[in-house]
């Protein structure tokens, strides 16, 4: 942990922070230009549950519609908002809605989109309303192929520290919306004092981010994905050149070392690259998360120390930190040394986010460990992390392959990536979009042949529940299981752990 001399303290801030959205909401005017009754369609998302917590406490009435319950929904009821479960089909727009929010996987032809523009009701897809939600000139927005979750909690993590450094004056907390849950502050999202900066993370698919209007931005990767969209790299590189051209003049980019020449040529503002004008020095690891020195223009952080394994973090950290030293500190007439090293602190309490290298328990010997991981770059780096977080250990992976169209066009590349595993149990496809799929599909039958034949100890799994028996019926009682994937194989945990304490009786029956 970070001590050079700063007076200030972290200590607290987390629920101090958190507790002051329950009391913003009846004190607060609307956010210009957006209606104070709206209503949610696929109110439970990750994206729309977040951006519902920032217009509720802006003073914004909801209802909103979902198809099933989560906790998601349940937060956004105790807050006041009206949300209703039911089918797709029986969804309906409140009679005093003046403006609907639709998810990303609400569909342009649902019944109820149909109704609100019958009525002349305004429809805003998410990342629309997003952009119109997040604070002109002080928003940064986080994007790229992999990691964007992550780095947007550690820019937040670093604003916090910088807000919380004494000077003699207060500074506003700063927001944040981000696509999965923070495991420190228990949310997606976090309202911004007046006048604080804000972090949001900026997805790629459908070009979404374009709709946003950043003051900064990190872009951490740029690679193929999301092709059943852009149909080649050329279209996606093209949108990431389009996404960074919205920074002004006076703004700052903050880009990972192999993002491509043709998306940091389009920037209008300064551009910091990773191993040009940011260098890293690693100082050392333990258990799987690692120690680093950075230095940047004008300013210097002796040693940051992470919480969250995996030495793809260190990039994400540093991009995270530069970007709060050129423009919070900037603004607020901060030394940048002095700002380096209390982002720096900020960010060292970030702990990770749900689905995110989750760690999910242990039983008998066994740990487990949930990653939202769903492409082949993000497979591999986390099963590199695995094996620094549990050296010398039997690793299982549970892998559930997200889309058709990914499967197909990554079979290989997945292939490669699970081979780090000494085995592997894949469940059926999560076929999101599968309408938009297109003819080039694969499914886990093809993906474990694959395995197979790379001498990969691999089964079919089936659905979730089933995939746990398979797992368990040939899992070792000091084994490492990672679980991964992007869709609903997050329901498998309790029934993961039912096989496990299963197994284990069974095999204690069996040596008596």
């Amino acid at each position: 942990m970070l001590d050079h001399g700063i007076e200030a303290t972290t200590d607290g801030l987390e629920s101090r922070l958190t507790a002051q959205g329950a009391q913003r909401g009846s004190s607060r005017t609307p956010i210009p230009g957006l209606p104070r009754r709206i209503h949610l369609l696929g109110a439970g998302g990750a994206g729309v549950s977040g951006a519902a917590r920032v217009l509720i406490d802006h003073g914004h009435v909801l209802t909103g519609h979902d198809r099933s319950a989560s906790e998601h929904v349940e937060l956004l009821r105790r807050m006041g908002a009206r949300i209703e479960i039911s089918s797709q089909e029986s969804a309906r727009i409140p009679a005093d809605a003046e403006l609907v929010i639709r998810s990303a996987a609400i569909p342009t032809e649902s019944g109820a989109v149909a109704e609100a523009r019958e009525r002349g009701v305004p429809v805003l897809k998410y990342s629309e309303a997003l952009g119109r939600i997040t604070p002109i000139g002080r928003t940064l927005a986080i994007a790229g192929t992999h990691g964007k979750t992550t780095t947007s909690w550690m820019v937040h993590h670093a604003l916090r520290g910088l807000s919380a450094y004494e000077s003699g004056r207060a500074r506003p907390s700063p927001g944040a919306i981000v696509g999965g849950v923070c495991r420190v502050i228990g949310s997606n999202a976090v309202t911004e004092d007046d006048g604080g900066w804000f972090a949001v993370e900026a997805c790629e698919y459908d070009r979404s981010f374009l709709n946003l209007t950043p003051q900064g931005a990190i872009v951490t990767n740029v690679e193929a994905d999301h092709l059943d969209y852009y149909g080649d790299f050329e279209a996606i590189k093209s949108a990431f050149a389009r996404f960074v051209d919205r920074v002004p003049l006076n703004g700052l980019l903050v880009i990972g070392h192999d993002v491509t020449r043709t998306v940091e040529q389009n920037a209008r503002c300064q551009v910091w690259r990773i191993a040009r004008e940011l260098k890293i020095d690693l100082l050392g690891e333990r258990n799987g998360t690692f120690a680093f020195r950075l230095n940047g223009p004008n300013f210097v952080v002796p040693q940051v120390s992470l919480q969250v394994p995996g030495q793809f973090n260190v990039e994400n950290a540093a991009c995270a930190i530069a970007l709060v030293v050129g423009l919070a500190a900037r603004e607020w007439n901060i030394d940048p040394n002095v700002a380096a090293v209390a982002a720096a602190r900020g960010l060292e309490r970030y702990q990770g986010s749900q689905r995110r290298f989750e760690p999910w328990g242990a039983l008998g010997g066994v740990n487990i460990v949930h990653d939202y991981a769903h492409h082949p770059t993000e497979v591999r780096v986390t099963l590199e992390a695995a094996r620094r977080v549990y050296p010398g250990r039997p690793l299982h992976v549970v892998f559930q392959p997200h889309q058709h169209s990914r499967t197909a066009r990554f079979l290989d590349e997945f292939a490669d990536a699970l081979r780090m595993a000494d085995r592997v149990v894949v469940a059926d496809v999560y076929g999101a979009r599968a309408h938009i799929d297109g003819e080039h599909q694969a499914g886990a039958p093809e993906l474990v042949e694959r395995l197979l034949a790379a001498g990969v100890q691999a089964a079919l799994g089936g659905r979730p529940a089933e995939t746990s028996r398979v797992l368990c019926s040939q899992l070792p009682m000091d084994s490492a299981v990672l679980v991964l994937g992007a869709g609903d194989i997050v329901t498998i945990k309790d029934d993961l752990f039912a096989e496990l304490a299963l197994c284990r009786a069974v095999r204690r029956g069996s040596l008596r």
